[in-house]
């Protein structure tokens, strides 16, 4: 769990130094009419993680154990396979300001690292699955896992946005 929590911590530190700087109009750029802006990419983390919170608490919460398989999930980390949101997390089409969506990511991580603190056995983790929608019945412990390699997908989404403007 600790290389969970690290890589949490380094993933989310690399996200926060690529949109420290941006101005308004930087943060909130469309490249394309269908295209997110960073602001977007940064309100989908927000609202991924804290479905990521709720999930994870429905499963310890229902104490199912289920016998789910670790799924492949570093494919999230290609960005040449197109991975649709789905609808519940999108992002809002406003416009945000970067200290709005910095404190909103700070406290979505603050969510998520007080569940996973209160688990005195993490071990549980790898015994509960919750549907995830794309993956379909996921471990507990590969949700922690996906969380920071989703959030590194759109670090570089986020740079190849940056490098457009």
């Amino acid at each position: 769990m600790n290389q969970f929590k690290e890589n949490l911590f380094k993933t989310r530190e690399q996200l926060l130094n690529e949109i420290s700087s941006l101005s308004f109009d930087e943060f909130n750029q469309r490249s394309e009419v269908d295209k997110w802006s960073i602001a977007q990419v940064c309100h989908h983390l927000f609202i991924t993680e804290t479905l990521f919170v709720k999930a994870i608490v429905f499963g310890l919460d229902q104490k199912n154990s289920t016998a789910a398989e670790h799924i492949p999930i570093q494919v999230v980390s290609d960005r040449s396979k197109k991975i649709q949101a789905p609808k519940i997390s999108e992002p809002s089409s406003d416009p945000f300001q970067v200290p709005q969506i910095i404190q909103l990511l700070s406290d979505s991580r603050t969510k998520f690292m007080d569940v996973l603190s209160k688990i005195d056995d993490v071990s549980v983790l790898k015994e509960i699955a919750v549907k995830h929608p794309v993956f379909g019945n996921l471990p507990l412990d590969q949700w922690v896992e996906l969380l920071y390699l989703h959030e590194q997908r759109h670090i570089e989404q986020i740079k190849d946005l940056k490098a457009m403007s």
